[in-house]
């Protein structure tokens, strides 16, 4: 994800959204007196059907909102452990039709939970759905997170994904001026996607000064809530942040243990071959225990009911 805010200044027209299963999550959240778990995990890795079985067990695990990566081949904002896992997907011939597929198959099996697509520019560029994003809603998705799109075209961008429903999410980094935290912040809907550090995505053990100057920074500027990504690489980093942001984004070290379940992150994907199913379900397992070890990080009290550990049936 890109370490310059791009996104999301047109955040006006995102006030007129109802309904949104990502409002509706951050509310939720606030009402439980904690933050809100966004996780990300890439669209095909280690293979399609594994990322099908793992959007539901992450929701069951205690996740909030899921963030479905759209594998691309040049993403400049990604470190190397999400870009291998774009790689990877794209190797299966992953693309964005599959991934809006994949989102359709979810909703129509009953999943009701927020979803947001974490795309570049390009992929939506070629297909028109920077104009008509209307393909992004029919498949279920309630926000998209464009890293690199150009801050002079989001306005234009925000109000026709508003149209359909579709929260554009904007980002503000420790570099980000007055101006732009407070055009961000002042508007209604989705949430700020606070970079912690500049640079690109991955686990850091150790967060930089500063982050929480940052995020009382952006929480002052206005009443869109805050969700805090790049470098959040465990629970007790989720925890610490918790109490200042009205979210907290995990990816890269997510990826990482789902890499670690598959056995073979360069090799042909967790559910291909003999064996494939038992490796699927490994890395479906070795996730959601560490999406519960998040939630429970987060819970008031450190308390995570029993239930979020059960899928649904």
């Amino acid at each position: 994800m890109h370490p310059h805010p791009a996104t999301g200044e047109g955040s006006g027209t995102a006030g007129a959204l109802t309904g949104n299963r990502l409002d509706a999550a951050f509310s939720r959240a606030r009402q439980e007196g904690r933050a809100a778990l966004l996780v990300y995990i890439t669209a095909g890795h280690p293979d399609l059907e594994t990322t099908r079985r793992l959007v539901p067990a992450l929701f069951a695990a205690g996740a909030d909102v899921l963030e479905l990566g759209m594998p691309f081949s040049d993403p400049l904002a990604d470190g190397p452990t999400i870009q291998r896992s774009t790689q990877q997907a794209l190797r299966q011939g992953v693309r964005l039709r599959d991934v809006l597929s994949l989102a359709r198959e979810l909703r129509d099996g009953g999943l009701d939970r927020p979803l947001v697509l974490l795309t570049y520019a390009n992929p939506l560029l070629v297909n028109g759905l920077l104009d008509d994003p209307s393909p992004l809603a029919r498949a279920g998705f309630d926000g998209v997170i464009v890293p690199d799109l150009p801050s002079v075209e989001s306005e234009e961008v925000a109000a026709a994904f508003a149209a359909v429903g579709i929260h554009l999410i904007p980002f503000v980094a420790p570099t980000s001026p007055d101006e732009h935290v407070r055009r961000v912040a002042s508007g209604r809907g989705g949430f700020v996607y606070c970079v912690s550090v500049t640079g690109v995505t991955g686990a850091r053990h150790r967060l930089p000064g500063g982050v929480v100057d940052l995020l009382r920074r952006v929480r002052a500027a206005g009443p869109r809530p805050v969700a805090i990504g790049f470098g959040v690489s465990g629970p007790e980093q989720a925890r610490e942040l918790a109490a200042h942001a009205d979210g907290i984004i995990v990816g890269s070290a997510l990826v990482e243990r789902i890499d670690r379940a598959a056995g073979d992150p360069q090799g042909a994907g967790a559910g291909a071959g003999p064996g494939g199913d038992d490796r699927a379900s490994a890395v479906v397992a070795a996730a959601a225990e560490f999406v519960a070890s998040l939630r429970q990080a987060i819970d008031p009290g450190g308390r995570q009911p029993a239930q979020l550990l059960r899928p649904s049936p």
